[in-house]
């Protein structure tokens, strides 16, 4: 582009100059012309003094009108040709300074080498380019002068543009990977609330079995989030990445609270995710996480906008919510993807067992409008070790809340959770999801087990790009064992729960939902506003409105 620049400018010099030679050559004419009209008319002046006349003779007015004619038409030329030149420099100047800008790099560029062809502007001293108009004409001493004036703003106007261009160039280098920084992190924040009314007006308010509408009679705020992610960018020479999910609200204390599972609930609270990731020049990349993540154990997720409807399922509040170790995915080719996962347990940000637990899982896609996925999960999910909670004074020499004291005889039985699921994307519109779980556990390996069986069935109709209706049908066996130990409920019961949701998108990061859950039991089981006395269904109505917002794309 710069060689093309140079070329159209010497192409540009050339032809003023042309026109500057032009115009210099019919000046002689010019002068043989007024000289032979001014001696004229000092012979007719001569003449009419002689002959005593009062007055100008008519051809010596015409003679005098033509010659200021002329000298008018040749200032004027020679003004608008040095107004031109002027506006040349000035574009010339103005198009070097862009192309040193757009060549800046994080280097300095001090010591870059002048372009070729940086000094032969027609403003340059010494370029042999034409002179400006009236060099060699009348008035040398005011023309040279407009000449220097205008070569001194050329050049004033090129140290600026030098200026600007080095301020780019320092701006590239201070600022370049601060940029580069924001350009490749998203920061994510969603807003999560709902009222919800349960028809039983169950004493407490307290909607049993629900994993995020948990009160009725109640305006709440779910879950408040902010998600910190720079992923991985293999094209751009960056291997590794992290993740941090930080997570406020009501749906805290369903996933993260329970000290069933955790030593120290209180350390790792408001932490849904941490993590970070590598990926090893392994074939087609092996992607190796490690830290706190959620578990891809069921179908539905943590955050409300990637569901499809607002409540979640028995088996989302069942299966484990998240885990910390290892985790690695490699895919296979565009049809299969394997995951292996090596963590402490369910629910485990401290290991309560010194069990490792493990989970092998296969994404297989068939068709392009069908994706699935089989997960197998065994571990050792008994607690051997004790803890302290809401600590006050350290009991050792060491942080609060950890003990050495341990539980025996050590329970050593194994869970067993077999999970499927698969989406089918019907059409643009129209999509199904079907997921089947078995689950396994004993307390001791010789104990008798305890199972959780059942399935889920999930179909969503987008009517318009606004609004969308969704449909969710459960079951959920929960089988107790001979000693009476209960998996999910603390009863042998047959669970069933159908859920009908109405979206209506208000704009891209702003969602209503409207929804109706009736669940229902083979037995008494849910509360009503009478103590001791229990129903065999609850029925609620909720309004859930969810905000999110963030250059993060899909599902988060």
């Amino acid at each position: 582009m710069f060689t093309q620049l140079m070329m159209r400018r010497s192409a540009m010099c050339l032809a003023l100059g042309l026109s500057f030679s032009a115009a210099f050559a019919q000046t002689p004419v010019v002068d043989q012309t007024t000289q032979a009209q001014l001696t004229s008319a000092e012979s007719e002046s001569r003449s009419v003094k002689e002959d005593k006349q009062g007055g100008k003779t008519e051809k010596e007015k015409q003679d005098t009108s033509s010659l200021a004619e002329e000298m008018r038409r040749m200032r004027q030329l020679m003004e608008q040709m040095r107004q031109t030149i002027e506006r040349q420099e000035a574009r010339i100047s103005r198009l070097e300074a862009e192309k040193r800008t757009s060549e800046a790099k994080p280097a300095p560029t001090t010591d870059r080498a002048s372009p070729a062809g940086k000094d032969t502007s027609p403003a340059a001293p010494g370029s042999g380019q034409a002179e400006p108009p009236g060099a060699g004409g009348k008035d040398t001493s005011t023309q040279a002068q407009t000449s220097k004036e205008a070569s001194d703003q050329s050049q004033t106007s090129k140290d600026t543009s030098k200026d600007a261009s080095k301020d780019a160039s320092k701006l590239s280098t201070d600022d370049r990977e601060v940029l580069d920084f924001w350009r490749d992190t998203t920061v994510n924040l969603t807003v999560d609330g709902y009222y919800g009314y349960n028809f039983n007006r169950p004493l407490g308010g307290v909607n049993l079995l629900r994993a995020n509408d948990v009160l009725s009679n109640s305006f709440s705020l779910n879950q408040a989030a902010v998600i910190f992610e720079q992923a991985p960018n293999v094209d751009a020479g960056r291997r590794f990445g992290a993740r941090l999910d930080l997570m406020f609200g009501q749906e805290t204390e369903t996933t993260q609270g329970s000290a069933v599972n955790e030593l120290r609930p209180q350390v790792y609270r408001h932490i849904w995710q941490a993590y970070g990731t590598y990926v090893a020049p392994l074939g087609e990349g092996l992607t190796v996480d490690f830290g706190k993540f959620a578990s891809s154990l069921g179908y539905e997720t943590n955050y409300a906008k990637d569901n499809f409807n607002y409540s979640r399922s028995y088996f989302f509040n069942f299966l484990p919510f998240y885990h910390l170790g290892f985790r690695a995915k490699y895919p296979v080719n565009d049809e299969l993807t394997v995951m292996y996962h090596l963590v402490n347990g369910v629910q485990q940000s401290e290991d309560f067992n010194g069990f490792k637990s493990q989970h092998v899982a296969l994404v297989v896609k068939p068709a392009e409008r069908i994706t699935a996925q089989f997960n197998y999960y065994v571990g050792q999910e008994q607690r051997v070790r004790t803890s302290i909670l809401n600590p006050t004074f350290p009991v050792l020499p060491t942080q609060p809340g950890l003990s050495p004291d341990e539980i025996h005889p050590i329970a050593n039985g194994r869970l067993h959770i077999l999970d499927a699921y698969a989406t089918f994307n019907v059409t643009d519109k129209l999509t199904f999801a079907l997921e089947g779980d078995y689950v396994i556990n004993r307390v001791f390996r010789n104990s008798p087990p305890s199972r959780v069986t059942g399935g889920v069935a999930y179909a969503r109709y987008q009517f318009t790009p606004r609004f969308a209706l969704a449909g969710r049908f459960e079951y959920l066996g929960d089988n107790l064992s001979d000693d009476g130990v209960s998996l999910f409920s603390g009863l042998g019961q047959a669970l069933k729960e159908h859920t009908l949701t109405a979206e209506y998108k208000i704009g891209e990061g702003f969602l209503l939902r409207g929804e109706y859950r009736r669940d229902y039991s083979n037995l008494p089981f849910f509360l009503t506003d009478l103590p001791d006395v229990l129903k065999k269904e609850q029925n609620t109505a909720t309004l859930g409105l969810v905000w999110w917002w963030g250059r993060k794309t899909g599902t988060w």
